[in-house]
């Protein structure tokens, strides 16, 4: 039997030097193959998958240091470095060291030829991948060209989302490439060149590794830009004094574009908050900057200092400009560029959707008085990539939070439920007392994704203490009974102002046992295809409300349970719409009072002969209450009509 200090030290030794995961996979083997009687055998296992997991994060946190680095080494080039060939040749250099690639080259479009011709390229074994090129129709190079956003395979040469080139694909045979990962090198509104890297085995690229090779392909961009554009002004410069100051006035905002991005991904490499960045953007562009969330609520903010300019405080997410700011961000996620929102009192708004893999994280908003030069422009966009690497690691981390708490949603309502008192003490420490009575919650949104909802939702301080989850594309949450209603206000107003009325829930009876939790999650979660069939919205529904709706409907669609009201009360629906009457509230106030008419004449506040007079008409229209079968048929529809009102 192996001493519980020995094993240890044996981790502490494979951390220090960092050993491969293989090694902790073996370590863990050992561990849970010791005798299922030993006292700490359990403890044991988790210190070993602790370690496992510190060793990951070091991994983690190693990848992005080098990120972090080829960043800063490619943005110390751009401002030290003017010949085209090596700028570019480290270019690709570092894409192919910073993926762990086998290769990696960067192309040009040669728009008169219609033909993406690599200029640089490091990892090839071939004479002919040197010097590749590739029609702007054919391969990747298409896809890339058509949608401007990144694009990945992880097996290009079976891969038939794009027509072939037969040559393009033999270099790749000689060469064993499986993966390719492309992203379009864009200046101004086109793409003028592709940046790739590829494997020789299948892979699947990480939306971090993603945004940084974008931020290369700018920097890529930046770097044939200025290649061209000094070829041209020496062309120029015995020709015309003009010429030559416009070089110089070109050279210095170039070298002003790198030293901003220079700052700017020196202050990511060293860990910089999210505020931190903006203060700096904002100072560098002399304007108001706003980091806006998917529902263009403010995260952050900065502003230079001295601005005097007001539009930043002013902003709302559902304002009088929302559709232009709408606008602009369409349109720049298309180009690829930043775009004029609109202008307002000598203001200037111009937006910059933020990507992160091939999602919009959000977006970042420039309030300006004068008119952005072209470099500023560029600052502007680049910023936003590294604003994006910036809410990834947010996103990653609160991910990392959260998952304790998913997993112990996930374990409550799972039909093999875990001991409720190891349940228990997991939700301690989420402050949820489960030996109390509990209420379980089900919201379905269209719009905003309910992993993102369910995020926000445990920023809210009403939120606490309760289990908020993502399941299924539904959002989940689990608390006290004596708080649901609290709850249930807080949440339906909070989904009101911030996502709007394109949403619907069930709340569960009391449960008096956790251990009641599977059985009416799955009750719970079939009432939602009720509510969906009903059309209702903006609701969150009883459970009770529900039961009798859900035993008879949960099979049926939309266009069956009208025809069930029409065949039950249709003719005094009609009734009441042609002659501006109250029959129908009458009849279902008459049936809840146990068909007393005297009692329903009170609760409705009129005569009593009033009442009886209308019943005398409903009959007309209905036929005789007194069977028991229809009267139970048509309160049912009766219910059923008052709920989708």
């Amino acid at each position: 039997m192996e001493p519980t200090p020995l094993i240890a030290n044996t981790l502490i030794e494979l951390l220090h030097r960092a050993a491969p995961a293989e090694d902790f996979a073996q370590q863990l083997a050992r561990v849970e193959a010791l005798p299922a009687g030993r006292p700490d055998k359990a403890s044991l296992v988790e210190t070993v998958r602790m370690a496992m997991a510190v060793r990951n994060r070091m991994e983690v946190l190693q990848q992005r240091e080098q990120g972090m680095v080829a960043l800063m080494e490619s943005a110390q080039d751009l401002s030290e470095r003017l010949e085209l060939s090596n700028l570019l040749a480290a270019i690709v250099a570092r894409t192919r060291h910073l993926l762990g690639s086998d290769m990696a080259w960067i192309s040009e479009l040669d728009e008169a030829r219609g033909v993406f011709q690599a200029l640089a390229s490091d990892g090839g074994l071939t004479r002919n991948s040197v010097a590749m090129n590739i029609r702007s129709d054919k391969g990747v190079a298409s896809v890339v060209m058509a949608t401007r956003t990144p694009f990945t395979t992880p097996d290009y040469l079976h891969d038939t989302r794009f027509s072939h080139d037969p040559r393009f694909d033999d270099i790749f045979r000689a060469e064993g490439v499986c993966a390719l990962v492309g992203v379009p090198v864009i200046w101004q509104d086109g793409v003028i060149g592709l940046l790739f890297a590829a494997d020789r085995y299948p892979r699947v690229h990480t939306t971090q590794n993603i945004a940084i090779l974008r931020t290369l392909a700018t920097h890529g961009a930046l770097a044939l830009k200025n290649a061209r554009d000094f070829e041209r002004i020496n062309m120029a410069l015995g020709k015309a004094d003009e010429a030559r100051s416009e070089l110089e006035r070109h050279v210095r905002g170039v070298q002003a574009a790198a030293d901003a991005h220079e700052e700017i991904t020196l202050l990511l490499a060293r860990g910089a908050s999210l505020a931190t960045l903006c203060q700096a953007v904002a100072g560098l562009l002399g304007g108001s900057l706003l980091v806006l969330d998917e529902l263009n609520q403010v995260i952050s903010q900065g502003v230079a200092e001295g601005y005097a300019g007001t539009a930043a405080q002013r902003y709302q997410p559902h304002g009088k400009h929302s559709a232009d700011l709408a606008r602009a961000l369409r349109q720049a996620r298309q180009s690829g560029r930043s775009a004029q929102a609109y202008e307002a009192d000598g203001e200037i708004c111009r937006a910059m959707p933020v990507i992160g893999g091939d999602d919009a994280l959000g977006a970042l908003v420039l309030f300006h008085q004068n008119p952005l030069e072209e470099v500023a422009e560029r600052t502007f966009e680049r910023s936003s990539s590294v604003i994006g690497i910036v809410l990834l690691s947010q996103e990653r981390q609160e991910a990392s939070n959260h998952r304790d708490m998913s997993a112990l949603m996930r374990a409550l309502v799972s039909p093999r439920q875990d001991e409720l008192a190891v349940l228990r003490n997991r939700a301690e420490r989420f402050g949820l007392d489960l030996t109390q009575p509990l209420s379980l919650m089900m919201i379905e949104l269209n719009g905003p994704s309910a992993g993102f909802v369910a995020r926000r939702l445990l920023q809210t301080p009403e939120s606490k203490p309760c289990l908020i989850d993502d399941i299924d594309g539904i959002v989940v949450v689990l608390c006290s009974t004596t708080r649901a209603l609290e709850l249930r206000q807080a949440l339906s107003q909070w989904i009101h102002r911030e996502v709007g009325k394109a949403y619907l829930g069930v709340i569960s009876r009391p449960m008096a046992s956790s251990a009641e939790l599977p059985s009416v999650f799955a009750t719970i979660r079939r009432s939602m295809g009720v509510l969906r069939r009903l059309g209702l919205q903006e609701q969150l529904i009883s459970q009770n409300e529900l039961a009798l709706y859900s035993t008879l409907f949960e099979t049926h669609d939309a266009s069956s349970l009208e025809q069930f009201l029409e065949a039950s009360i249709g003719p005094l629906i009609q009734h009441d719409r042609k002659r501006n009457t109250a029959l129908t509230t009458t009849l279902l106030c008459f049936f809840d009072c146990n068909q007393n008419a005297r009692t329903a004449a009170q609760r409705l506040n009129i005569h009593v002969n009033t009442v009886r007079q209308r019943l005398t008409t409903i009959e007309g229209l209905l036929g005789h209450l007194g069977q028991a079968s229809r009267a139970l048929e048509i309160h049912v529809a009766l219910r059923l009509w008052s709920l989708r009102s």
